[in-house]
Formats: structure tokens, C-alpha cells, sequence
């Protein structure tokens, strides 16, 4: 199937890029960001620069806003997150890059990275679902691209997975070949313990202990991470979960279980006894509905 082409180039000076987002830049700005026909329209700054989301994986977070904001910004473990974070940009050709205490990048070179994204959609947040590519393409911007597995092995969405520095992430608009050959590349990362996976504990459970606790030993795939950061703010900080299950629940992410062969709720794949949660099955078994 195919998808559609923009060029331009990245910038991160005065962004906060973690693992599987970075800004971009079209080459003709806002009036590119019309070949973007699915979904919703991109959400992007004067100068037409637009967040990414880099399609199929996700990162440890490094500044995660729960949705009711009563606990502030909070984090996974920042040794693997950052790392993955700076995974991302020295590929994309940054170099002496600087950040601030809240993320913010403040000093880094070159100013600009020419590139290009493949991309179909934005999502419900306005950021552009995409994979990520450098340097340039031979067709131009707006025209349609066959993706296959020899362009998925380019991008960096597969180059972050194959290095262990994100977990997949699907969601049903993700081509099946282009899945099944991500989740080749994690299941040889989770083999050699590469990144994330020398210290995974989704399957095998998490303890959750306080706030502070969570963000230093959460070693799990960011979305059960969020899920339970919201959870925590929308008990004012409490980590019990007693609760948990049932609000996921009524959160009611839809996820397709590909060992099932049917859809569900995301409560039906988590776990939780006592302080312990933990999916029951493998992350990349899991394909999510976009909302």
C-alpha cells in the first residue's frame, strides 16, 4: 500500500525530542502538510513545523504529562529513555547536542538535518504518524511511495527497534508486512538483551511502590506506563491498585489480541496482584484501535 512523501528537514533547538518524536520542518511548510489526508489535520507552528510520531514504536518517557496534570510532569527510567533519545538525533546527523533540565534542547548542530518522512495520518493529538528517514528520496513531496520492508529497514523507527532502545507499539493502521518485520527485528533485540530489553519487567511484573519509586525502576512498554501515571493523578498521587483494572475499563482502549484473534479492552491483557502488574501477553501481540 502506498504512502505519501515530505520532504524537509528536522530541527530540536528548543524542543524536548525523546525516543519516538521530533519536530519537522516541510520544505514548503504548512502547505505540505495537506498531503496529510487521513485522520486528523496536522497541528503545526507558524513555520509549519510539526511534531512527529514515529510510527510502530515508543520510547521510555522522559517527560510524560498524566491527563488530569495533578502530578506534574513525570518519567520512566531516564538512563534508557535519554539514551534512546539520543539514539534518535545523533542518526538523524545532530551532534553536540544540550539539553536543560526540563528536556529542552538548547544547543546542538547542525541548526538543521535535511530528511524525509513516508506517513498516511495524523492522530487524534494532531502529530503526524510517520516513519522517519535522512538524507533525500528520488520522488517529491506528495507523491505516493509503495512502502515495503526495504524502506522500513532505512527508517529510524526500525533502527530504534532493532537496538533495543523502543518497544513496538502497533495500531491498526500499520501495514501487516511492515509489522510482522518490526516485530522479526524485537524479537532478535529481546534475544541479545539489547536496550529495554536487559531490563524489561512487563511480562514478568512491576512492583509498584510511590510516585518517585515508579519513575526510577519502571522498566515497562511506555503505554501500560502511562496508563498508570493518569491512574496515579486521578487519585491524587495514591499508587494502589486496587482500582487499576477497573479503570482501565472504563478507559476502554481497545486492543486486538493477536493470539485471541479478537478485540478487547487493554484490562483484558494487564494483570494486577497486590502492588504487581504486569501484561500477559508479549507487547508486539497487541495491535491498539488509533481513537
Amino acid at each position: 500500500m502506498p504512502m505519501t512523501l515530505i520532504e524537509g528537514h528536522y530541527e530540536i533547538l528548543g524542543a524536548a525530542p525523546d525516543g519516538d518524536s521530533v519536530k519537522f520542518y516541510p520544505k514548503r511548510g504548512k502547505e505540505d502538510w495537506r498531503f496529510v489526508r487521513g485522520g486528523r489535520a496536522v497541528q503545526s507552528n507558524k513555520r509549519g513545523g510539526a511534531q512527529l510520531r514515529l510510527d510502530g514504536i515508543d520510547a521510555l518517557e522522559t517527560h510524560y504529562a498524566p491527563t488530569n496534570g495533578l502530578l506534574g510532569t513525570t518519567h520512566q527510567p531516564l538512563d534508557l529513555g535519554r539514551d534512546a533519545a539520543k539514539e534518535l538525533l545523533e542518526w538523524l546527523d545532530f551532534k553536540n547536542v544540550k539539553r536543560d533540565v526540563t528536556e529542552k534542547v538548547t544547543a546542538g548542530e547542525p541548526a538543521q538535518v535535511p530528511g524525509y518522512i513516508l506517513t498516511r495520518f495524523a492522530d487524534t493529538y494532531g502529530r503526524c504518524v510517520a516513519f522517519a528517514f535522512k538524507g533525500n528520496h528520488p520522488k517529491k513531496t506528495g507523491d505516493d511511495v509503495r512502502f515495503d520492508v526495504n524502506d522500513l529497514e532505512k527508517s529510524v523507527n526500525y533502527h530504534l527497534l532493532e537496538r533495543g532502545h523502543a518497544y513496538p507499539t502497533y495500531y491498526s493502521k500499520l501495514f501487516v508486512d511492515i509489522r510482522k518485520a518490526m516485530t522479526k527485528a524485537v524479537a532478535a533485540a529481546r534475544k541479545e538483551k539489547r536496550g529495554v530489553w536487559a531490563k524489561d519487567a512487563t511480562m514478568s511484573g512491576f512492583t509498584v511502590g510511590n510516585v518517585d519509586e515508579v519513575q526510577e525502576k519502571a522498566y515497562i512498554v511506555p503505554k501500560l506506563y502511562r496508563r498508570l501515571a493518569d491512574y496515579f493523578a486521578f487519585n491524587g498521587g495514591d499508587t494502589s491498585l486496587e482500582g487499576f483494572e477497573e479503570y482501565l475499563n472504563e478507559r476502554d482502549d481497545r486492543v486486538f489480541i493477536l493470539a485471541e484473534g479478537q478485540i478487547s479492552g487493554f484490562d483484558r491483557v494487564v494483570e494486577t496482584s497486590g502492588q504487581t502488574v504486569k501484561l500477559t501477553q508479549p507487547i508486539e501481540e497487541l495491535i491498539f484501535q488509533e481513537k
